[in-house]
């Protein structure tokens, strides 16, 4: 590896000392050996292991799908899913048209275009004693995630943080921290286009709900169905004439304790601001 050139290149882009460049540089060899390790997790090759018994086989309790919470939590009412706030029809337009939106206007969203967005990312079409159906497609139906919801701008909704109930189709209210404009900018690495968003979807994995019937199989299964989850979310809000842009870069440690998760057994994995456009 040419290091003089590479640094040249680099130079132009951070401001560091010579030493530090090299030390980045070196650095960033070192790890080059890790690649092939993570490489791995794309693969397919777990589902050939005959070895592993997981907790679901040693008839150990499989966890709940949703998250309990207390019987005198705020829980706010979501109107049903309603299509006939739709303003494009046509799928085809929908998948056409798709694009990360960064520009959002000052226009806040309803309160059933909120509840139409989560129902098309998250919700539950059909429950009963064995499995429950949703809008998006999730391996061996585990349901890894809990959606959380920053509202900056919904119509007759208190700003402030909030947890969707999948199987309730309800929010249930949790913080309205004082400066959570500046809280998003920092959970999401300084974009301040998030911040300015009328909503803020954060996607938080529960390894364990997979890792019970999966075992290592599990983190690629989970991080394939936060790609379903947030592409119906694009899909359902240029349908509504919103916007989004998928967020994969942002503060972990923030994110999590701006939704007050231990980061260990829940954390964030992706988010997404939403807002008119």
């Amino acid at each position: 590896m040419d290091l003089d050139k590479s640094r040249i290149k680099i130079e132009s882009l951070i401001k560091e000392t010579e030493e530090e460049i090299y030390e980045a540089l070196a650095y960033t060899e070192n790890l080059k050996s890790k690649i092939k390790k993570h490489r791995k997790l794309m693969k397919a090759n777990r589902w050939k292991d005959i070895k592993i018994i997981t907790d679901n086989f040693k008839n150990i309790p499989e966890p709940p799908e949703q998250k309990d919470y207390d019987e005198d939590s705020k829980i706010i009412e979501l109107p049903e899913p309603d299509k006939d706030i739709i303003k494009k029809e046509n799928i085809y337009n929908c998948i056409t048209e798709r694009e990360s939106r960064r520009k959002y206007s000052d226009e806040s969203l309803s309160l059933k275009e909120l509840s139409y967005l989560l129902y098309a990312t998250q919700g539950v079409r059909e429950r009963n004693d064995n499995y429950h159906k949703k809008t998006v497609p999730s391996g061996g139906a585990r349901q890894p995630f809990e959606t959380y919801i920053a509202v900056n701008n919904i119509e007759d909704l208190k700003r402030g943080i909030y947890r969707y109930l999948i199987f309730e189709h309800k929010l249930l209210y949790m913080k309205s921290p004082d400066n959570q404009k500046r809280l998003l900018k920092d959970a999401a690495l300084g974009q301040e286009f998030v911040a300015n968003s009328a909503a803020v979807f954060f996607w938080a994995a529960l390894p364990y709900r997979v890792e019970w019937g999966y075992f290592l199989k599990s983190h690629k299964i989970i991080l394939l169905e936060g790609g379903h989850v947030c592409q119906n979310l694009y899909l359902a809000s240029e349908s509504i004439n919103c916007g989004t842009c998928a967020i994969g870069a942002y503060d972990q440690e923030k994110s999590d304790e701006l939704l007050e998760l231990d980061g260990e057994d829940e954390f964030v994995i992706y988010l997404a601001p939403v807002g008119k456009v």
